[in-house]
Formats: structure tokens, C-alpha cells, sequence
């Protein structure tokens, strides 16, 4: 649950506050490099031709300086040491409160050429700091600040968990696609800036927030200066009170002394310097204060500052950089801090392409929630799709009934209705399981879009109505009718079976049909396509198309291990897998896999075909139906277009999303002396490491309840996959009123995940177990016998509210418990559990 809370606050501030934040690290990408750049395309303001003859002193320059600009007021003279580098001026400006600086050439004082492009970095901090509308826009930018620190922190968490290795945390696939790609884009991108955008925030909200500046200083345990009175401004204007009011104003002559001296005691104290800055004293109390820099300063406001009383020719005080401790550094250099040259010109080119990279995360967040949102409501998208222009009111609607258990034809039923309405024909939309017998006389037209479930059964929810209504004989001549079958061909004896018998039932009761029931086997589009065709030509409307969206992503086999060694049965597999993408489920949700072909089978047909293996050819093979017929083809690419995908593999979920990995139980099926589709490629074909596409489909029908009711857990086989989910979730809940009742052959071989379950039961999360194993004893002994051993206690659940799940074999188990529980319960009282939510199944 608090996962799902940073989510959605860590996208939600991300699609708000992302543009704002991508602005900000692009105007501080730029202004971070402003004097490198300034330098660069102003070369004739800061280089000079290198004369024979000494550079001049700051003494010389303000002298000639001030002959030649007489009104201008200087605040500061800086030197350099390069005989090649400009020296310069600052001067009073108005509405400049750091003043002016103007370039000038160290040999003869004479102005250089004005410095172009600050008017443009002013704007680019302006905009960086404020958005350019001063106070609500600092307040604008120091919020976005606050949320990147907590967009850091969040994506991490949000990632943690996942435990990936250093290639999966820190290397860009670029293999993947679609989705996939952009998520790994966004995660592994955000990875590597981490660190920087927690430095660029935390140091950025000092300009900010007066309460976090203050508390930077409280946290480094540096003392913060106060604003003296007899502060000079750089800007020229002159401190009031202090040592400032007792001095008199300081003349030229004095002035000119002052400087020469202070020149002269600076060269004394020895030390090596790149600039010197020499503020003019506005006082004549004797001191002259100077800041200069190292030859080689660690960066640009690395100052050591020096005070030197020309009056007694002696320096009166000298802070070196160096000498100050790492938090007083920090303090002191917030902006070298802040823009990462305090850490050196590599860090500070870094922390430039990662604020460069700001956008990245802004577009790759809004396409991932786009898509998610895309992907994750797709029935209630087409349930608003189904929203139209303006219908006649005096029109009948065409009546749209479903019939589904894994929500599948749910999808379909509201995609066929806003194909309707889009062609201006009102329809009404409805689960079988609510419709009525005036409904149908009512209508003029209905459609049924009916799910054949387990081996020819009806969806769990619509049993009511087959055994209520179904039954009924109904005057149904004037209704015109239409039936989509969904079904599995694996199951060919009872493929569609459910469709077509609605079908029947209406033709028997008069109903016209408008075509023949059309069936869709597993979804497929083609199938779906020919029932939209045949929609079209019935209404002689121009309808749009009607898909089923099916996205997978890629998932890595983390573990494979054989559960029953030596077992009597076949091999089943724990198989275990995890993604890099952002991927959650609930408890009883399905995974659909998406089968691929072994590297020997492709190789068989390659040879077969005559074909070559090349790379390309052998990954577009992979999940392709390689035993159709094949006729002449001219390219690769009129071969592939023969070959439809290879049928998907559905398996139920055994663990829970904060278990970190995704499990399945998967036994090998044998079939014509080769192993099954699905359990060969996840049991032996796919290596460890190797990539599975696999999808999550939520199924409703078999989701836990919310409550802490009792639960009773009825399984076989591999349906201890489900089964293991709904107990997962149950005790990380600390709900214990949970009844396991699990078979298999043998105790010794086929206990599937024996220790967790024994775990469960020791620490009273599993309140009741009752295991059949058939081959320990001479009388076979199956799930539904426990059932009936245990009918009084059963019967004292379902008093106290208990839910039922029963996951597992359709043929025999869970035909079986059907038939016991009816026997036990009456079957009025399962029909009314069944349609109240409280006898769930996930059978197969």
C-alpha cells in the first residue's frame, strides 16, 4: 500500500511539476558554464597582446583610469597575474547593486570592448531562480525544488525493492521496446543523476527558503556572519555609523598611498596568486581589505581575503581558503556547490548533462503514464468509449449482454458498444447474470458475448442465469439476435460450447438471427475482426474496428527448480521471474505468457525451408507458428506474413507483488512425444537470464476478498499457485481464520512449498489443513473426500461467513468439489454463495 501511495504521488507531481523542473536544469545547465562561455566568444575582452613592459599596479591603473573617465566611481580594481589576461574595473552603476565591471588592458588602462552576452545570462539566471516573475515565481521554483528531492528519494524506493544486478540498475537495454524501453530509459537514467539532483536540490533551496539556509548552517555546524554596518557596498555607496562615520572621506592623494602601499605589502606577505581584487577604501581609517586567488583556485570562489593597514604598513588580518574546515568550504562556496565545480571540472560537466537530462524524465514520465493508464483501464476506456453524440430518444437500444470470467468479454461487449453508438445506434450494456426476462422482451435487437469456461461450463457468475433463465420458454419473435462465442480450442469438445448453447436457446424461442454465432478462439483478432464484419453488414453501417489490446512486457527467469523430484507424476516446476518495470498485480491474477519456439525447432525449419540463420530471421521465428503449412514465398518477409503468433499460455499467480518476484507452478505437459507449448518453453527452453514476455491479466472473479472473513482454500496439483497468492496476502494482512484443504500423489514427493506452508500453520496463520495425498494408502484419497469428512465443519465456515477458492483441475477436482459441496450445503446455497461473490474458482 505505501508503494502504491509513492507512486502515485511520484507521478502526479511529476506530470505537474516536471515542465517547471525541466526548465530549471536547462537554464542551469547553461548558466553553470556562464564565464567559461562569456570568455569564449568575448576573447577580445579578456585577452590582451603581451608588451615589454610591466603590467600595470592597481595604483597606475586607477590613476590613469580615473584621468581618463573622471566621472566614473570605482569600487574595485582587479589584477591579473597572466601578463596575457585582462585586468578590470568595477564601477557604480545605477539600479547595479554589485556595480559595473569593465574590461580594461592591463598595459595602458584603456577600456576594452563591452562584454556581450551578460544581458542574456541574466535573463537565464532570472529565469532559473524566479521564472522571471519575481517573488511567485521563487516560490514556484523553490516547491519544484522540494519535489525533485522528493522524486530522488521516492524513485528510489519505488526501485529498490527490485534487487536487480549492476547491468539491470545501470546500463540502458536498447533492445527493448516500446513501454519497456522507456520505462528502463527513465529508471536507469534517473539512477545515475541521483546523486546530483539531491546536491543541485538541497543546495539550490538555499536560495529558496530563509528557514533552509538556516538550517544548512545549524546542520554543517557553521556559525552564520551577520551584516556589519560599516559594510561597504560593492555597488559604491557609501556604510553609515561604525568606525566608517568617525573616519574622514579619504582623498585622492591618500587614496593613490593607500593603494601603492597595499601593493606593495601584498607582494610582501609572498603568496602566489591568479587575481587580485583591491577594494578602494571609502574611509581613510587606514585599511584596505583585498580578496585574490590562488594560481590554481579548487574554483571560482575559492577567495582568500586579506585586510592590510597601509597607515602602520602591516597586515592586520589573512583568511586562506585552504586553511578553512570542509563545512565552513561548504558554506562559504554554495554556488561552486551548488553548480558542482566545487568538486571539480568533472563532477561540474556531469552535474551539467544530468540537469541537461531534466526533460528526459518529464517526457518519459508523461509517456509512461499515458500508457499506463492506457493499458491499465482498457475496459473502463471502453466503457467510455461507449459514450456518443446525441441518439434519437424514441430509438430502441440494441441490448449488449456478457458473460465472462476472466473480464475479456466485458472488454468486448462496451468496445462493440461504442462501435454502436459511434454509427448513432443507442445500446444498454449488462451482465447476463442481471438480465430479466422484460429485458428481453423489451429489446429489439441484443447481442450476447458469452465466455465458455473450465470444459464447457458457463462463467462462474452467469450459472444463475443459465440455470434460471435458460430454462424459461420465452415469446422471443421479435428479437433479433447475434451470439459471440469465446472460447479455447485446446478444449475442441466443448470449444464455444456456452455461446452456442444460448444461441440454441434463443433460435428455440423464436429469436431471428442476424448471423451465425461467430467464435473467438483465445482472443484472437481475426476472430474479433469477422464478428465486427458481420455487425457492419447486418446494420449496413460503416463500424470501426473492435481490438482486444494485448501488451506484454519482458520479464527475466530469475529461478527454475524442480518442486517433486521422483515424483510419480510429471515434472513441476517453481519458476520464478522478475522485471525492471514498474509492474504490480493482485491476488488470484492471471500471467499470460507469451510461448516461443526452442532454438531446435527453429533450426529444423530453417532447414526445412531452405533458409539461412541469420539473427534477424531467427528472433522474428521465435514466437511464431512454425507447423503451418507454408506455400512459395519470395522474401522473409512474405514467409513471416504466413505464420500467425504461437497461442498464448495462461498460468495462475503464486505470490504477491511485495514478495519482490513473480512465481508460477508450472508442470510439464506432454504432447506427441514433445513437451506442451507453454511448461516446455518455461521448464526447458528458456535459460536462466533469458527474457520471457509475459503480461498481466486481472481476474476478478478470484481476487481476495477485502475483509478479514474466513477463507477456505480448496486445491490440486498446480493450483497451489493461486492458492499461495490469496495465503500470502492473507498473512501479510495477520488475517488467520484461513482453511487450507490441498491433494497430490505423495506426500514425500509432491507437497509443493512444504515448509512455507507448515511455517503458515506453526505460527497459527493457517488455522485448519487437511491434505490428500492419493498414493500414500491403498484407498485413493481425493480433495472432495476431505470435503465430505468434513462437512460439519465446513458448514460452520460457511455460518460464519467464510468465502470459498477453489483453484486447480477442472476435470475431476474441481467437478468434484462442486459436487460434494452441493451435497453438503444444498445447491440453492451454493448457487446463492456463487452469485454473492463467496465461491470463487480458478480452474483449468
Amino acid at each position: 500500500m505505501l508503494k502504491k501511495i509513492f507512486f502515485q504521488i511520484h507521478w502526479f507531481l511529476g506530470i505537474t511539476a516536471g515542465l517547471i523542473l525541466s526548465l530549471m536544469g536547462v537554464t542551469g545547465a547553461i548558466y553553470s558554464y556562464e564565464s567559461q562561455i562569456l570568455k569564449w566568444i568575448n576573447q577580445d575582452s579578456y585577452v590582451v597582446q603581451v608588451e615589454n613592459r610591466p603590467v600595470l599596479t592597481p595604483a597606475e591603473i586607477y590613476q590613469r583610469y580615473s584621468n581618463q573617465y573622471p566621472a566614473a566611481k570605482i569600487n574595485s580594481i582587479t589584477v591579473a597575474q597572466d601578463p596575457s589576461a585582462a585586468a578590470s574595473v568595477n564601477v557604480v552603476k545605477e539600479g547595479a547593486r554589485r556595480g559595473h565591471t569593465i574590461m580594461i588592458n592591463p598595459y595602458s588602462a584603456q577600456a576594452l570592448p563591452e562584454i556581450k552576452g551578460r544581458e542574456f545570462f541574466q535573463f537565464i539566471q532570472q529565469l532559473h531562480r524566479n521564472l522571471t516573475v519575481g517573488p511567485i515565481g521563487k516560490q514556484i521554483t523553490g516547491a519544484s525544488t522540494l519535489m525533485l528531492i522528493f522524486f530522488v528519494l521516492s524513485g528510489l524506493y519505488l526501485r529498490w525493492p527490485k534487487r536487480h544486478s549492476i547491468k539491470q540498475w545501470l546500463f540502458v537495454k536498447p533492445k527493448l521496446n516500446g513501454r519497456n524501453f522507456i520505462w528502463d530509459l527513465h529508471a536507469v537514467v534517473g539512477t545515475w543523476v541521483v546523486i546530483f539532483y539531491l546536491i543541485l536540490a538541497c543546495t539550490g533551496l538555499y536560495w529558496s527558503y530563509d528557514w533552509w539556509r538556516n538550517g544548512m548552517f545549524k546542520v554543517l555546524g557553521v556559525e552564520r556572519s551577520q551584516p556589519q554596518a560599516t559594510a561597504t557596498p560593492q555597488g559604491g555607496q557609501g556604510g553609515q555609523g561604525g568606525q566608517g562615520e568617525r573616519a574622514e572621506k579619504i582623498t585622492p592623494t591618500e587614496l593613490n598611498i593607500a593603494l601603492t602601499q597595499s601593493w606593495q605589502g601584498f607582494n610582501q606577505v609572498g603568496r602566489d596568486f591568479s587575481t587580485l581584487t583591491m577594494n578602494l577604501p571609502k574611509r581613510a581609517d587606514g585599511q584596505v581589505s583585498m580578496s585574490f586567488f590562488d594560481a590554481e583556485p579548487q574554483h571560482e570562489r575559492a577567495r582568500n581575503n586579506l585586510t592590510f593597514n597601509y597607515q602602520t604598513n602591516s597586515v592586520e588580518k589573512l583568511e586562506l581558503y585552504e586553511d578553512k574546515k570542509l563545512n565552513e568550504k561548504i558554506m562559504s562556496s554554495m554556488l561552486p556547490v551548488h553548480r558542482g565545480s566545487f568538486f571539480g571540472s568533472v563532477y561540474q560537466f556531469m552535474a551539467m548533462l544530468a540537469s541537461l537530462a531534466m526533460p528526459l524524465f518529464f517526457i518519459t514520465g508523461w509517456m509512461l503514464y499515458l500508457k499506463r493508464r492506457n493499458q491499465k483501464q482498457l475496459t473502463q476506456a471502453a466503457r467510455q468509449g461507449a459514450n456518443s453524440p446525441a441518439l434519437d430518444a424514441n430509438q430502441k437500444p440494441w441490448l449488449i449482454a456478457y458473460a465472462t470470467q476472466t473480464g475479456v468479454s466485458e472488454q468486448l461487449a462496451w468496445r462493440t458498444a461504442g462501435s454502436l453508438q459511434e454509427a448513432q445506434l443507442a445500446t444498454q450494456v449488462k451482465a447476463v447474470q442481471d438480465l430479466k426476462p422484460e429485458d428481453l422482451h423489451n429489446a429489439e435487437h441484443v447481442l450476447f458475448i458469452a465466455s465458455t469456461y473450465g470444459t464447457g461450463e458457463a462463467p462462474d457468475l452467469a450459472t444463475s442465469f443459465e440455470k434460471k433463465l435458460l430454462t424459461q420458454h420465452l415469446n422471443l419473435s421479435h428479437l433479433n439476435y447475434a451470439v459471440l462465442a469465446l472460447g479455447s480450442k485446446e478444449y475442441p469438445e466443448s470449444y464455444c460450447s456456452f455461446g452456442h448453447r444460448i444461441a440454441a436457446w434463443l433460435d428455440q424461442n423464436g429469436a431471428q438471427a442476424l448471423f451465425n454465432p461467430i467464435e473467438v478462439n483465445n482472443a484472437n483478432p481475426d476472430d474479433i475482426a469477422r464478428w465486427n464484419t458481420a455487425l457492419a453488414q447486418s446494420t449496413q453501417l460503416d463500424l470501426g474496428s473492435i481490438q482486444v489490446h494485448k501488451v506484454y512486457d519482458t520479464w527475466t527467469l530469475a529461478k527454475r527448480e524442480c518442486l517433486n523430484p521422483t515424483s510419480l507424476g510429471q515434472p513441476a516446476f517453481n519458476i520464478e521471474l522478475k522485471t525492471q518495470h514498474d509492474i504490480t498485480w493482485e491476488a488470484g491474477d492471471i500471467a499470460e505468457i507469451q510461448p516461443g519456439n526452442s532454438q531446435a525447432r527453429i533450426d529444423a525449419f530453417l532447414q526445412q525451408q531452405k533458409l539461412s540463420a541469420q539473427p534477424e530471421l531467427i528472433a522474428a521465428l521465435r514466437y511464431k507458428d512454425l507447423s503451418q503449412k507454408i506455400h512459395g514465398f519470395f522474401s522473409t518477409e512474405e514467409l513471416l506474413e504466413q505464420l500467425p503468433e504461437l497461442p498464448t499460455r495462461e498460468y495462475s499467480i503464486a505470490s504477491i507483488p511485495s514478495q519482490q518476484m513473480l512465481r508460477l507452478v508450472v508442470r510439464q505437459q506432454q504432447s506427441n512425444q514433445a513437451l506442451g507449448l507453454g511448461s516446455g518453453w518455461l521448464t526447458e527452453h528458456v535459460d536462466v537470464g533469458q527474457d520471457v514476455l509475459l503480461r498481466i491479466r486481472s481476474n476478478p472473479s478470484f481476487h481476495l476478498i477485502d475483509d478479514n472473513r474466513p477463507m477456505i482454500c480448496i486445491g490440486n496439483g498446480t493450483g497451489i499457485a493461486g492458492l499461495m497468492s490469496l495465503m500470502q496476502a492473507r498473512v501479510r494482512l495477520d488475517y488467520t481464520d484461513n482453511w487450507l484443504i490441498f491433494g497430490e500423489r505423495q506426500r514425500e514427493h509432491d507437497f509443493f512449498y512444504q515448509r512455507t506452508i507448515e511455517a503458515w500453520q506453526s505460527t497459527g496463520m493457517l488455522k485448519r489443513i487437511d491434505l490428500a495425498f492419493s498414493r500414500d494408502q491403498a484407498d485413493k484419497v481425493y480433495v472432495h473426500h476431505k470435503l465430505r469428512e468434513q462437512a460439519s465443519e465446513l458448514r460452520a465456515w460457511i455460518d460464519k461467513g467464510a468465502v470459498l477458492y477453489v483453484c486447480g483441475s477442472i476435470q475431476g477436482m474441481a467437478s468434484d468439489v462442486d459436487h460434494a459441496l452441493i451435497d453438503i450445503l444444498g445447491e440453492a446455497r451454493v448457487d446463492q454463495l456463487r452469485e454473492t461473490g463467496r465461491y470463487r474458482r480458478d480452474v483449468y
